[in-house]
């Protein structure tokens, strides 16, 4: 008998399926899910510096400094000095940037709306109520993110 999976194995079983789905559905996409989400930050986080981009992706700051570099050949973040200190660098996304952010949650949205549809009502139901509950959950998971020390403070 299987064990019942627990939310963590959900969740990224979850996260394997829509990518999975996601390449089906844009399979012009070229672009890495690394890179997509770090135009999906620049597009809640206008402006961001490179190194706040690295904090909320929680990804090394030369990492950053890379993907900008190849989403800038494509045309698709720019960097400019900052507004506040000419000595910062600013990211923006370009219209194209804020095309293909656009294009990868309208695939994400039309991904999940046609799997629901396959569910049984109930189920549909269930999911509805429960997107309140996952949205605080997300919250508190940001929050733990953000409360955790840098990996050098860290024991």
């Amino acid at each position: 008998m299987t064990p019942e999976p627990n939310l963590a194995d959900v969740v990224a079983r979850l996260r394997r399926a829509m990518r999975r789905a996601a390449r089906t559905a844009d399979p012009d996409n070229t672009l890495s899910v690394a890179q997509l989400e770090l135009l999906s930050c620049l597009a809640e986080n206008p402006g961001a510096r490179p190194s706040r981009v690295a904090q909320l992706l929680k990804l090394a700051p030369n990492s950053v400094t890379t993907m900008v570099t190849g989403l800038r050949a494509r045309d698709l973040v720019t960097r400019t000095s900052g507004s506040e200190d000419r000595r910062t660098v600013e990211l923006e996304l370009t219209d194209s940037g804020r095309a293909a952010v656009d294009r990868y949650k309208h695939h994400n949205a039309e991904i999940l709306a046609a799997a629901i549809d396959r569910l049984h009502p109930a189920w549909r139901h269930l999911i509805a109520s429960a997107i309140p509950a996952l949205a605080e959950l997300v919250g508190a998971i940001d929050q733990l993110a953000e409360d955790a020390p840098p990996a050098a403070d860290r024991p």
